[in-house]
């Protein structure tokens, strides 16, 4: 049997992965194209991994893309031989799968404010509570690095040597959080009404350099954003409208998309993305790693 649902891929966020697995195999998606086809092996002391997949080590097998999957069930012979079985059950199931999967990690480990101990940045998220404990006791909040998802500059600060945007912000969440820093588990449903910042980090800094910082930080990020599962329409519009930006990144992340706040907004963001890659422009990020691995 096949199980799919999607996770955030932390820390830190990168995207909302798509995963689909049975018993020893599974595969995953950062944009729902590219799938990436994983075997799971026994442990060290040998026998075949049982339903619990923790049993045994994921080992990368193959990336089909989507609009291959069909090809590769029909005609399963590869140059080194029959296509594994696995992957056909796979294959199979993602043929007619919906996307985006329903999100399952509820259950959340934020850096806290220590004015008031609430949600300042989310750091990890799980979907078993069983695996909290498995997660370091990490008080480091990390921004997507520059090199996945550069920022631009202004020339002042270029004159003035400042760094990335991104870690400039991650500088500032840690001086937030305060020399002793504190974080704490959370267990959450989706469409809960929470106190927690909707894009994974607090947007209701003191200082205006700060505040800007982290708007500068989000809107880069906003076709990434646009993937979380339970954020409220007014503020998903804000997002779509800063994605207006980099519009080849939502034309890559859009089948993950579980909502849209607005569709005309939307649709001009796209119809641009296909404007620009019919003349031969690539997204920053296509033909390159994300630069965080799912586990």
């Amino acid at each position: 049997m096949i199980k799919a649902h999607s996770q955030r891929v932390l820390q830190p966020y990168s995207a909302q992965v798509q995963i689909a697995a049975s018993d020893d195999a599974r595969a995953l998606s950062m944009d729902g194209d590219v799938w990436e086809f994983q075997f799971i092996y026994a442990n060290s002391r040998g026998g075949k991994a049982s339903a619990g997949r923790q049993q045994g080590r994921f080992t990368r097998a193959a990336h089909i893309r989507r609009c291959d999957l069909q090809r590769v069930v029909d005609n399963p012979v590869a140059e080194d031989g029959q296509v594994d079985q696995r992957i056909l059950e796979l294959a199979r199931f993602l043929i007619g799968a919906r996307l985006p999967f329903e999100a399952a990690d509820r259950y959340e480990y934020w850096l806290l404010d220590p004015k008031d101990h609430s949600p300042l940045a989310l750091i990890f998220s799980c979907i078993d509570a069983s695996e909290m404990a498995s997660f370091p006791k990490l008080t480091d909040w990390a921004a997507l690095p520059a090199a996945v998802m550069p920022i631009g500059t202004s020339e002042t600060e270029r004159c003035k040597s400042y760094g990335p945007v991104n870690y400039r912000l991650e500088r500032c969440v840690a001086e937030r959080a305060s020399n002793k820093p504190r974080a704490q588990w959370f267990t959450r449903r989706y469409n809960e009404s929470e106190v927690f910042p909707p894009f994974l980090v607090r947007e209701d800094w003191e200082n205006e350099e700060h505040r800007e910082l982290c708007r500068r930080y989000l809107q880069r990020q906003a076709p990434r954003l646009l993937m979380l599962h339970g954020v409220g329409l007014d503020e998903r519009r804000r997002m779509e409208l800063a994605s207006r930006e980099n519009a080849l990144d939502v034309a890559r992340f859009y089948p993950l998309y579980p909502e849209i706040a607005d569709n005309e907004v939307m649709d001009k963001i796209r119809i641009e993305a296909r404007l620009r890659m019919a003349a031969g422009e690539t997204a920053y990020t296509m033909g390159r790693r994300d630069g965080v691995l799912y586990q």
